[in-house]
């Protein structure tokens, strides 16, 4: 394997200044594996558009990367929406990750206003983006995806009719949630191509380094517990645990990439350490 594998990585606006010098210098770490693109997440309810739209101008100004926004419509009217739109696109930002999002504690389950699913979001970040007079090449919009599915769903047929509905809308590639296998995700893909799905589906992977954060996650995300992984980070040394978990993304990482995913997207926890050693040690950077 080698560099020619595309990479992409996530980050999250930090919390404080100190944090955000420390996101700067990993952002700069990050750029040195020539990533695709550095995605900044996006606060439910828009309780972090200042901080995000700070890092995206710090990709965009410091890094050959694109940088992606991830952007809900959760806690959005269609015409708060369709203004947050606008000014990202006004800092230069012209790729989003198109989320429905997850509502704040004591808002109601569903989206308020108009916009009720990311298919629909996705066509508003189109159709803002053709009102600036841009053409649709200019512009790059992905989807989120869930291998083992979305918590919310029924089915993982339904999963893929969502997929189907968000590629309908103009999605140009879709990004999975964080699984465990590299079957899960082969698996998914196979379904999804019988299905009519033609976009690009790239795997999300996270570096799970110890097992307070492996429970965490499959609280998040609704993931089964990967019995070998918990088991190799049950150990008292720290960093056994780390690197266990790190050997494990490696691995998996390689799997992917042999069974021909178009690309590798690492969930970095605003940190380099871990991620630049899941690439080296699957050889691909």
């Amino acid at each position: 394997m080698t560099g020619e594998i595309r990479v992409s990585f996530e980050v999250y606006p930090p919390r404080d200044q100190n944090s955000g010098e420390s996101l700067e210098s990993s952002i700069l770490e990050l750029a040195k594996l020539d990533p695709e693109f550095i995605s900044v997440t996006f606060g439910a309810g828009g309780s972090s558009t200042k901080n995000s739209l700070a890092v995206l101008k710090f990709i965009l100004e410091n890094t050959s990367a694109s940088a992606l926004a991830h952007l809900t419509c959760v806690g959005h009217s269609f015409l708060e929406t369709k203004a947050l739109v606008n000014e990202f696109m006004d800092e230069g930002i012209t790729d989003f990750l198109a989320l429905r999002g997850d509502p704040q504690a004591g808002m109601p389950s569903e989206p308020k206003g108009e916009l009720k699913s990311s298919s629909e979001l996705v066509q508003l970040i189109s159709q803002v983006h053709q009102e600036r007079g841009n053409t649709r090449s200019d512009l790059k919009v992905a989807v989120a995806t869930f291998p083992n599915g979305h918590p919310d769903s029924d089915s993982i047929a339904q999963d893929i009719q969502a997929l189907l509905a968000k590629q309908s809308a103009g999605a140009d590639y879709a990004i999975t949630q964080l699984f465990f296998f590299a079957a899960d995700y082969v698996a998914f893909v196979k379904l999804a191509r019988d299905a009519g799905v033609s976009i690009p589906i790239l795997p999300g992977i996270m570096p799970v380094t110890s097992m307070q954060r492996l429970n965490r996650v499959i609280e998040l995300t609704g993931e089964k517990n990967p019995e070998g992984l918990a088991k190799l980070l049950s150990t008292e040394s720290k960093e056994e645990a780390k690197q266990a978990g790190i050997d494990w993304a490696a691995n998996l990482v390689t799997e992917l990439v042999e069974a021909g995913a178009p690309g590798v997207h690492l969930y970095a926890f605003n940190q380099h350490e871990s991620v630049t050693q899941v690439l080296q040690r699957a050889g691909i950077r």
